[in-house]
């Protein structure tokens, strides 16, 4: 049999949110594990990855702190630092401007498997014990802590478990952890293209009937879309040839940045509103993907992820700054009551704008232009609505 780790924390699940929680528990002075099913692939520039995020400056914060938002930034970053959001229907405008929010960004649209590459790169110096690859096979748990059992024999002892394994979690599933989920039998098809116009560091949506279609500035002046569509309206996008893909991208986004062509493959992904019905089980705690999916109009899914993170770390850190027992159970009651809130309100604002401006009822189709329009002439709104988002 193999030897049992004694441990503060296993994490589960190497993806952004996990790798950073165990990164952040560590520097914290925890001894913790991390658990990986997946080897993780390298970053590669010559490679970009579809899958990007619109990382918030609250987020990039908490990187930085953990010390890798430099190598991030050294990399490759795109800031953006405007925002325009119309509707096709017609009706006002709402802006984002980061000069009218004294900032020099809005926030920053930058690559998972880079953020994935840096984090990990910064595990071992902080001391974290990496199970890669491995899978959790068994759990359980008492008042004393969580004990894993790894597909290769290891054995994992810790006060508390994290599940940070994405919406499928299989940590999740061991803590007999029920989700509320809903499909919108829609699709989000994802490509990188180069525009005629320049993106002007700016993150463009327009609201359709089919759903939102976002331009996102990426480097060397291409942009990333994120195209949201019924599924067969996705599917026969994704079998369009290049010629007639453009053609139809531009029109979809009324060749706001003139004519858009292709650079990249295109590839779709099913969008679904999907919570967990608690954060916590006993000493199991539940947080980014395998806790919440919201829709991704708003590009705020990894942003609620890192949030988990930063107010677990707070919370431990305070305990432990107090000398208190920082793996508590009302401790860890309290910020899975206060992520739990956050995270369920924004999940169901995104599913309601989107059933909003994703509807050709007349009412819905009259009513949603002026209000982009008054939220675009009210500074303060506006201010407010950055504020929620950036995390600030």
């Amino acid at each position: 049999m193999k030897s049992r780790a004694r441990l503060d924390v296993a994490v589960a699940g190497g993806g952004v949110v996990g790798a950073a929680c165990a990164l952040a528990l560590a520097q914290a002075g925890l001894e913790v594990a991390l658990v990986e099913p997946r080897p993780v692939a390298r970053w590669l520039a010559e490679r970009p990855d579809l899958r990007v995020y619109a990382l918030a400056p609250d987020n990039a914060g908490l990187l930085d702190r953990l010390g890798v938002w430099p190598q991030v930034a050294a990399a490759r970053v795109q800031p953006y630092r405007r925002m325009r959001v119309w509707d096709a229907a017609g009706g006002g405008e709402l802006a984002f401007d980061a000069a009218a929010m004294a900032r020099g960004e809005l926030g920053w649209i930058v690559e998972n498997d880079l953020l994935v590459d840096r984090l990990w790169s910064a595990l071992a110096a902080a001391g974290v014990q990496l199970h890669c690859p491995a899978r959790v096979e068994a759990m359980e748990q008492d008042a004393a802590g969580v004990r894993l059992r790894l597909e290769d024999g290891a054995r994992l002892d810790a006060r508390i478990a994290v599940a940070a394994d994405g919406a499928a979690s299989d940590l999740r599933r061991l803590a007999g952890l029920d989700i509320d989920a809903h499909d919108y039998h829609q699709r989000g098809v994802v490509a990188f293209i180069e525009t005629e116009a320049p993106h002007e560091d700016t993150a463009w949506q327009r609201f359709l009937p089919t759903g939102p279609l976002a331009l996102l500035p990426f480097a060397q002046g291409r942009s990333s879309i994120v195209w949201t569509l019924p599924e067969a309206d996705a599917e026969r996008v994704l079998a369009l040839d290049d010629a007639r893909f453009a053609v139809e991208l531009t029109d979809a986004s009324a060749a706001r940045l003139g004519k858009a062509v292709p650079a990249s493959a295109r590839v779709a992904f099913p969008l679904r509103r999907q919570l967990v019905r608690q954060q916590v089980e006993g000493r199991v705690l539940v947080l980014g993907d395998a806790a919440h999916v919201v829709h991704p109009l708003a590009g705020q899914g990894v942003n609620l992820g890192l949030r988990d993170v930063a107010a677990l770390a707070a919370e431990i850190a305070a305990a432990r700054a107090r000398r208190a027992d920082w793996a508590a159970p009302h401790r860890l009651q309290r910020w899975a009551r206060r992520r739990q809130s956050d995270n369920t309100v924004s999940a169901y604002a995104f599913e309601g704008i989107n059933r909003l401006f994703s509807n050709a009822d007349p009412l819905a189709v009259l009513a949603r232009g002026p209000l982009l329009g008054l939220a675009g002439r009210l500074p303060p709104l506006q201010r407010a609505l950055w504020r929620h988002a950036a995390g600030v």
